[in-house]
């Protein structure tokens, strides 16, 4: 196993309706970095935490943590552990009474999680042969992970659904009417989802 830190989070624009965000796991003994696309929802989790925000009530991750806390279990260790179907897979290592379990988690979950938990995070050898990457370091780059600063819309810690208003306004300012109709669609969706929770 790899020991890595998370090194930054940063907006990806696939098309003008679609933004991804991808996180980056720098190795900390390895000269590669291992890319994550990740969910709009983790993305804010994350940034949230690498920003120290609080809110006055815990979102879900610090809720998980909350948990963990009051039943005196330890998050030991989160590792990146397959990459199948170009899909990444990770485990969660938690110690719990003196036992030791092993738990299924998305990436993202898990990472957003080991930040709050200070647990270590690890890339399997082989997920960072078949997928990592060497990035070149730009000057003045420190220790801390960083939240590009094009991602405004993450170090903002803006919903899903606020980003989704944003790019709707700004496909109706640069005329892109078809790409409005399908945002406004999708925000539609988001808010009768809400409205049902």
């Amino acid at each position: 196993m790899i020991p890595v830190k998370v090194a930054q989070l940063s907006v990806a624009q696939i098309s003008p309706s679609d933004v991804s965000f991808v996180l980056l796991l720098r190795g900390v003994t390895d000269e590669r970095s291992l890319p994550i696309f990740i969910a709009a929802t983790e993305a804010q989790s994350i940034a949230i935490k690498l920003n120290g925000k609080e809110f006055p009530r815990p979102l879900t991750h610090d809720l998980l943590k909350d948990v963990l806390d009051s039943y005196h279990c330890t998050l030991r260790r989160v590792e990146v552990s397959d990459l199948v179907d170009n899909t990444f897979h990770a485990r969660i290592t938690l110690e719990c009474a003196g036992l030791i379990s092993e738990l299924d988690s998305r990436p993202s979950d898990a990472i957003a999680l080991a930040l709050r938990c200070s647990a270590p995070i690890y890339v399997d050898e082989d997920v960072m042969d078949r997928a990592g990457v060497i990035v070149e370091e730009k000057d003045g780059e420190g220790e801390e992970p960083a939240v590009v600063s094009t991602a405004a819309a993450v170090q903002e810690a803006l919903s899903p659904l606020d980003l989704l208003h944003k790019d709707l306004t700004r496909a109706i300012a640069e005329e892109r009417y078809e790409d409005a109709a399908g945002l406004r669609d999708r925000i539609k969706t988001v808010e009768d989802g809400q409205g049902s929770n």
